[in-house]
């Protein structure tokens, strides 16, 4: 992973709203703000420190939501972020986004919640034990914000060995899915348990540790997951548990949410 440009964070304080509409959240004046490219392919990520001012106040907010699993792949419980506070967080960050990414766009829409890792490894789908992308689109970008303990796990990002996609966009979906069941075929299934260093299938090719109040911006297409310690315990308590918001943003021309 090579680090090549850093951004003050006097260029993007802007505000930032999350949970109700009293709770007024700013990109702290400590934010470091780093961009580095990833892997063969050489992806940016945004790694941004120190991110919110007062993060322990969107704890407390998270507190008093009401958590359910929303998804099938999530391996975990989430709280949707009401559309005024997605909208008002997407808008705080849209700059950071379209500089790093050479975009145009004035507007992103998607979808925005708290979430929280609960299930345990022997309960993991088929398809939470291998690395995931979240979209197909190139303008589809991921925005996660850790507000929990660094032993509560980061997130890795993957290479598949067969093909080398670091990414998956539309022109690689069919190949990749085509070749990854053969290998699912031929070898079966990972075990029940989260993903480590991606072998037989994978290889890793960055992980970020999870660090309170951090903050990481990439597209959606990446193959990645969370770096998970399959022996920690994984309670559904916002104030211990590994608690993120997460937010999965579009171009607001190609957003279809409501």
């Amino acid at each position: 992973m090579t680090f090549f440009q850093y951004r003050p964070v006097s260029d993007y304080r802007n505000a930032i709203f999350s949970g109700e509409s009293h709770l007024k959240i700013t990109l702290s004046s400590q934010a470091s703000i780093n961009i580095c490219s990833q892997g063969r392919e050489q992806q940016p990520l945004i790694i941004i420190d120190n991110a919110l001012s007062h993060p322990s106040e969107i704890v407390e907010d998270a507190c008093t939501k009401s958590f359910t699993h929303i998804g099938a792949y999530y391996p975990g419980v989430r709280a949707a972020i009401n559309e005024g506070v997605r909208d008002s967080f997407f808008t705080s960050i849209e700059d950071i986004i379209n500089d790093t990414f050479n975009l145009e766009t004035a507007r992103w829409g998607g979808e925005c919640f708290y979430s929280i890792v609960t299930t345990p490894p022997a309960n993991l789908l088929p398809i939470q034990r291998l690395p995931h992308y979240d979209g197909v689109e190139e303008n589809r970008m991921a925005a996660l914000c850790y507000l929990c303990k660094p032993e509560q796990g980061g997130t890795s990002f993957y290479r598949h060995k067969a093909t080398g996609f670091e990414t998956i966009g539309a022109n690689r979906f069919d190949p990749y899915k085509r070749i990854l069941e053969a290998e699912v075929r031929e070898h079966g299934l990972p075990p029940a348990r989260y993903i480590e260093s991606g072998a037989p299938l994978f290889d890793r090719i960055t992980s970020i540790d999870a660090v309170f109040n951090r903050m990481l911006i990439y597209r959606g297409k990446a193959l990645h997951c969370s770096a998970i310690d399959n022996a920690s315990p994984l309670p559904a308590d916002p104030t211990n548990g590994r608690l993120t918001i997460t937010a999965f943003l579009t171009p607001h021309s190609q957003d279809t949410t409501t």
